[in-house]
C-alpha cells in the first residue's frame, strides 16, 4: 500500500473510534465557551494599541533566533517584569509553553537522571520527558503517597530527580498540592517544575499565579506558563534563578534554534501583565469568579456540579467519546461551541466536555448555556 492508502485506513479507523480530529472555521458572533482567554484580555484595547505601536515601529518579525540577531531591548524587559511578578531572579521567553517544555527538561536531565510526573500532566511535559533520556516514572494524580514512595526508590541512587506537575490541570482545572510537592522534593533532594499555564493571571493579589498565591516561588525551582492563556498573547516562559536561565540559553534547543517572538506580541505580553498585575486585574478576576459560581448555581444537577473545580475549567464528564461528540453537536445546534475533549487528551473513558469561563462571559449567556445544558440529553449517566 502507498503511504495516502495506509494513512486512509488509518483515519478510517480514528472515525470508528470517535477520535478523529477536524479542523474547524472559528465562529465569531456566538459566545465562545472553549478559549483559554479567561479574563478577556486578547481584545483588549490596551494590548491591541500596544501590539499596534510595536509593529509599527519595530516591523512584523523579529528576523532570526535571539542568539542570531541580537534581542531587543523590549524583550528583556518582558522578562525582567516576567521574573519580577513570579517573584525570581530571571525568565526565558519561548516561542510556546510546548517548546518552554521541551527545551527545558531535557537541557535539565538526560540518561542515568529521572523525571516523576503526576499522570495528567500536559502532554509537552511527557514528551519533553521522553525526548530528555531520562528514566520516567509516573505517579497517580495528585498522589502524594506514592509520589514519596518513588523518591524513596531513588534516594539510594545517582542522578538528579526532577518531579514535574501543572499547577491548575488543564482538562480537569483542579489544583496540585504544591506544599506537599515541595516539601517532599526539599525531603528527598529533588528538583520541581511547576506549569502554571492555566493559573497564570487568574490567582494570588497580582494574579502571578498558583506558586505565589501559597507562598512558595522561593521554594520551587522551575515555573513555566504561557502568555497565550489569560495574558491573551502568544508565547511561553521559564522563570528561575539567573543560573538555571543562563543554562537554558546556553543548552535549551527549543530557544536556541527558533526565530525570536515578534515585537507586537512582545509589546501585547508585557501590555497583558501590566493589566493583569493593577487594578484591572483584580476586577476582572472577581468577575471571573462571579462567573463560574454563576455557571455552577444554574448547572442542572444532572450534570454532576457537586464535583466540579473552583477555576475557570469546569469539565462535565461523558464518558465514552462517541457519547462527548454527540452532545458537542448538540450544544453547536444551540449556538454555542463546547469541545469534546477525548482520548488521548484524556484518559479512556473519561471524554468529556470542557466549559471554560471568561471574565468577559455576560450573565445572560451563561444562562443560555445552562438553558442548553438543561434541555441537552443527561452525559453524565
Amino acid at each position: 500500500m502507498n503511504l495516502d492508502d495506509i494513512l486512509r485506513a488509518e483515519l478510517d479507523a480514528l472515525d470508528k473510534a470517535g477520535l478523529r480530529r477536524t479542523l474547524r472555521t472559528m465562529e465569531e458572533d456566538p459566545p465562545n465557551f472553549a478559549s483559554n482567554d479567561y479574563l478577556g484580555l486578547s481584545r483588549h484595547p490596551a494590548l491591541i494599541e500596544a501590539a499596534r505601536q510595536a509593529v509599527a515601529g519595530r516591523g512584523t518579525g523579529a528576523g532570526a533566533a535571539r542568539l542570531v540577531t541580537g534581542t531587543d531591548a523590549a524583550v528583556f524587559k518582558l522578562e525582567e517584569v516576567l521574573a519580577a511578578w513570579k517573584e525570581k531572579e530571571a525568565a526565558l521567553v519561548f516561542s510556546s509553553g510546548y517548546a518552554a517544555a521541551l527545551g527545558t527538561v531535557p537541557a535539565l536531565v538526560g540518561k542515568g537522571d529521572t523525571v516523576i510526573l503526576d499522570k495528567l500532566s500536559h502532554a509537552s511535559l511527557i514528551d519533553a520527558a521522553r525526548l530528555s533520556g531520562a528514566t520516567m516514572r509516573v505517579f497517580p494524580h495528585n498522589d502524594t503517597q506514592k509520589l514519596e514512595a518513588l523518591l524513596q526508590k531513588l534516594s539510594s541512587g545517582k542522578g538528579r530527580t526532577l518531579i514535574v506537575t501543572e499547577s491548575i490541570f488543564s482538562m480537569d482545572g483542579d489544583a496540585a498540592p504544591l506544599r506537599e510537592l515541595a516539601e517532599l522534593k526539599d525531603r528527598h533532594g529533588a528538583w520541581l517544575l511547576v506549569d502554571e499555564a492555566h493559573a497564570t493571571g487568574l490567582y494570588g493579589p497580582t494574579g502571578a499565579g498558583l506558586v505565589a498565591e501559597a507562598g512558595l516561588s522561593g521554594r520551587i525551582e522551575i515555573v513555566m506558563g504561557t502568555l497565550s492563556k489569560a495574558l491573551g498573547s502568544v508565547g511561553g516562559y521559564i522563570a528561575g534563578s539567573r543560573p538555571v536561565i543562563d543554562w537554558l540559553v546556553n543548552r535549551a534547543r527549543s530557544f536556541i534554534y527558533s526565530t525570536a517572538l515578534p515585537p507586537g506580541v512582545i509589546a501585547a505580553s508585557r501590555a497583558a501583565i501590566e493589566l493583569a498585575r493593577g487594578p484591572d486585574g483584580v476586577a476582572l478576576r472577581a468577575k471571573l469568579r462571579e462567573n463560574i459560581a454563576h455557571f455552577q448555581t444554574g448547572l442542572p444537577t444532572s450534570w454532576k456540579k457537586e464535583t466540579l473545580p473552583s477555576g475557570a475549567i469546569q469539565p462535565l464528564i461523558c464518558g465514552e467519546a462517541a457519547t462527548a461528540l454527540q452532545w458537542t453537536a448538540a450544544l453547536r445546534e444551540k449556538g454555542f461551541f463546547i469541545p469534546a475533549i477525548r482520548y488521548p487528551t484524556v484518559p479512556r473513558h473519561a471524554a468529556r466536555l470542557r466549559v471554560t469561563l471568561s471574565a468577559i462571559h455576560a450573565s445572560k449567556e451563561i444562562d443560555a448555556l445552562n438553558e442548553a445544558l438543561a434541555t441537552t440529553h443527561d452525559c453524565s449517566a
